[in-house]
């Protein structure tokens, strides 16, 4: 299959005005569009015959497919990327959208986490879409951690960072642990973390652990490489993915394969391991990415397109993402500045909040 700019640059005027009219009627009706239809909107006066023809001859380019036998068109994957890539006209923000976002600043006060939460609800009422936001990991330098034993198979971990945030983490310890073998491990990590963002510790600890192996006793050991295992990602993190409006998705896919594939999509989103790669998605540059089908490596389904943008913090850092879910008939010229603005505007809040 031809890479779809060139197949773009093949197509005379006739075939891409009757391609792009196809596209159109499609993302706004969901429907398959017929010659006859299309003869009315044609910019020159042309037959059904004519139009069919067409027709036929971009589905046999792949970019146009026929759902029954007796039906007209809609476009294929390939053909949304085709379309997307170099026929989309992304409109202007409309006010409305705008001041809805923007009211979210009203009560620009809790956690970030809460802060992002009333983003993602009012990007999904905005879009009538679902919307995902990948809220950040805490990066700010860490002050103090302390080791509190629970139970004995339970303890708590209270990190106390440069900011004055603390949070406080539930983790196993390892079998045997001993209160004297947590003081010591606490002690251990505090000779070294003061001024380290978590991201940091990872890669010293390690190096500490080996040069001074002998100075901790093997517990203490095991309960810094399974605490390191509760900060760092591998278990409980403070990054999480922020869904909002399952339920636009669910109106309008009354057939039960529909529902099948919404169910589907929010297990793959609701798998930890996959919030990472939802962040990696947005790594290969700034602005809005779209992805269409079988082209969003976080889900296992086609049928579904994710229009994506990281956010940064106040040294241009990419620390998150936002985006919006839906069906592959999205309507990409608005999406697109939607999600622009609410990815500049977390970046912006969250910037602020970091500089206080």
């Amino acid at each position: 299959m031809k890479d779809s700019s060139k197949l773009l640059e093949e197509l005379n005027a006739r075939s891409r005005e009757v391609f792009r009219r196809v596209v159109e009627s499609y993302l706004e009706t969901g429907d398959p569009v017929g010659s006859r239809t299309l003869t009315r909107t044609m910019s020159e006066k042309v037959s059904a015959a004519t139009v069919r023809n067409v027709m036929q001859d971009l589905e046999f380019l792949g970019l146009l497919d026929s759902p029954h036998v007796s039906a007209g068109r809609i476009p294929t994957q390939t053909g949304l990327r085709m379309f997307v890539d170099g026929l989309l006209e992304v409109a202007d923000l409309q006010n409305d959208d705008r001041q809805k976002l923007d009211e979210t600043l009203g009560s620009n006060s809790g956690d970030v986490n809460s802060m992002l939460d009333r983003i993602g609800s009012a990007l999904s009422g905005v879009t009538r879409g679902a919307s995902l936001v990948l809220a950040p990991k805490t990066e700010a330098p860490i002050k103090h951690i302390e080791f509190v034993s629970l139970a004995h198979d339970r303890a708590l971990v209270v990190l106390v960072y440069a900011d004055g945030h603390v949070e406080n983490r539930i983790f196993s310890p390892p079998p045997g642990i001993t209160p004297s073998a947590m003081r010591e491990a606490a002690n251990f990590l505090n000779a070294i973390i003061e001024g380290r963002t978590l991201s940091e510790v990872n890669t010293v600890m390690r190096a500490e652990i080996e040069s001074r192996r002998r100075e901790i006793d093997k517990l203490a050991h095991d309960l810094v490489e399974s605490g390191l295992a509760v900060w760092d990602g591998q278990g409980e993190t403070n990054e999480r993915l922020i869904v909002r409006g399952r339920s636009h998705l669910l109106s309008g896919e009354e057939e039960e394969s529909g529902l099948d594939r919404i169910k589907t999509l929010f297990d793959d989103l609701e798998r930890k391991r996959d919030i990472a790669e939802f962040l990696e998605l947005t790594e290969e540059g700034e602005g809005v990415r779209i992805f269409i089908g079988s082209e969003n490596k976080l889900f296992s389904l086609s049928g579904s397109s994710l229009v994506v943008s990281p956010y940064m913090n106040a040294d241009r850092k990419i620390i998150g993402a936002v985006g919006v879910i839906g069906p592959t008939r999205l309507n990409y010229g608005r999406i697109v500045p939607i999600v622009d603005y609410t990815a500049q505007l977390v970046g912006r809040l969250i910037s602020d909040r970091t500089q206080r």
